[in-house]
């Protein structure tokens, strides 16, 4: 597989470097690897920090800025940060306000991120923890107990970060954040596996003419393969996965996601049949959202993040936010 890179053990500390030249609103420490807002700590201001392996760009790096995170400790590729990271992190952003560790549900984000919290806490920084685990794909996976992090987190990222920006206390931002969670499932489907840069190949295989329904954003196996479909029968599949869990009873915020191997031509087909699936199932919409935001390196497919909003919440998804990979308002 040809890329474009160095050598596969310097890919993250590159793509860091780069970052930091693309964006000097953002303070980019390599050799810690932590990403802070440049103004952190903002007085009397909840910090978010979230974090997660590599390959998931624009998630979470991207995110960092006013209207969302505060601090980003990226691993290397599809592994977990170190607690070390986090918990420069969590001092990085620290006003007296208390910090919010925002976490996927895999096993390494978990116990890492706990393990940052309690030395934090040793520090005197109080720290609160809420864990996204909205795709409803599978129970289990390789690397989960209980359902996968993966679409949701940009919306419990964006919608606490705005909180926050507002003076929200600890507390209310992470309930906010909790809301976000339980009102909020994904699915995700793949056409062609990804290619970590330490493998230099497929990461599993899929033969031609075949598709993975329900698969995770590190290539883990989902509900089961098929031939083929059509964009229209994969927004049925999908979307109907979703409402058989979530049942909206409001408006629904909806994120068509690209793995980061599919063109946007073909995502903004799909996003028309995902809004025509949710029509004839009597679901309004309320804000859409498409693009590559939590990608899989270069993993063909998709995924659909449905999250019903009320007033509250849709108000906290349209305050500004500027951030390198999501930004409006302003």
């Amino acid at each position: 597989m040809k890329m474009l890179i160095n050598v596969p053990e310097t890919v993250v500390d590159d793509a860091l470097r780069g970052i930091a030249v693309a964006h000097p609103e953002l303070v980019v420490d390599v050799g810690s690897r932590v990403v802070v807002r440049r103004d952190a700590p903002v007085a009397g201001k909840v910090g978010l920090v979230s974090g997660g392996g590599s390959g998931h760009e624009p998630l979470h790096c991207g995110f960092v800025g006013v209207g969302m995170l505060d601090a980003a400790c990226p691993g290397e590729v599809f592994t977990s940060p170190v607690p070390d990271q986090m918990v420069r992190a969590a001092a990085a952003v620290d006003s007296g306000a208390g910090v919010l560790f925002l976490v996927k549900n895999y096993t390494g984000d978990v116990l890492n991120f706990q393990m940052a919290a309690e030395l934090a806490e040793d520090e005197g920084v109080r720290v609160e923890s809420v864990l996204v685990n909205d795709d409803v794909a599978v129970t289990d996976s390789l690397h989960t107990a209980g359902r996968r992090g993966t679409g949701a987190t940009l919306f419990v990222e964006k919608i606490a970060g705005a909180a926050a920006e507002e003076g929200a206390s600890l507390d209310r931002v992470a309930e906010l954040a909790r809301r976000v969670v339980e009102s909020s499932r994904s699915f995700g489907v793949a056409l062609g596996a990804c290619t970590t840069p330490a493998k230099g190949s497929p990461m599993f295989d899929l033969p031609a003419g075949e598709l993975e329904l329900g698969v995770g954003i590190h290539g883990e196996p989902g509900r089961e393969r098929r031939p083929m479909m059509t964009a229209r029968e994969i927004a049925d599949y999908a979307v109907d996965a979703v409402l058989a869990d979530l049942n909206p009873r409001q408006p629904v915020l909806v994120l068509v996601n690209g793995m980061g191997g599919t063109p946007l031509l073909e995502l903004y087909g799909f996003g028309a049949e995902v809004h025509r699936v949710l029509g004839e199932r009597g679901v309004p919409v309320a804000r859409t959202l498409v693009g590559n935001y939590v990608t899989s390196l270069d993993m063909a497919g998709c995924s659909v993040t449905l999250c019903q909003a009320d007033e509250e919440l849709l108000r906290l998804w349209d305050a500004p936010v500027q951030t390198p990979g999501l930004r409006w308002g302003r």
